[in-house]
């Protein structure tokens, strides 16, 4: 049987981030469990499975770069897009 001890894989303390976010590893926000306790029982995750699940939404990000994107286009840039034809218009 394979298995693990939650205690040793017990993830960090939440950071408060905002109101209704906290987070627990670096660049990895969550809704603040605390607002979801009311309907749903929350589940504990050890630390490994939370990576597991961070690192496979990039894969599928990724795929869906590859299969579906023509170009990419950053934030930065479509911000300066923005402010450029606000300029214009005035």
């Amino acid at each position: 049987m394979i298995g693990f001890r939650l205690a040793a894989q017990r993830p960090p303390e939440a950071e408060r981030v905002t109101d209704g976010v906290v987070m627990r590893f670096e660049h990895v926000y969550e809704v603040d469990p605390e607002l979801m306790s009311e309907y749903t029982r929350q589940q504990r995750f050890p630390a490994w499975e939370t990576r597991r699940i961070v690192d496979s939404r990039w894969d599928h990000l990724a795929w869906m770069h590859d299969h579906f994107a023509d170009s990419l286009v950053s934030g930065e840039e479509l911000l300066e897009e923005i402010d450029a034809e606000e300029a214009e218009t005035g």
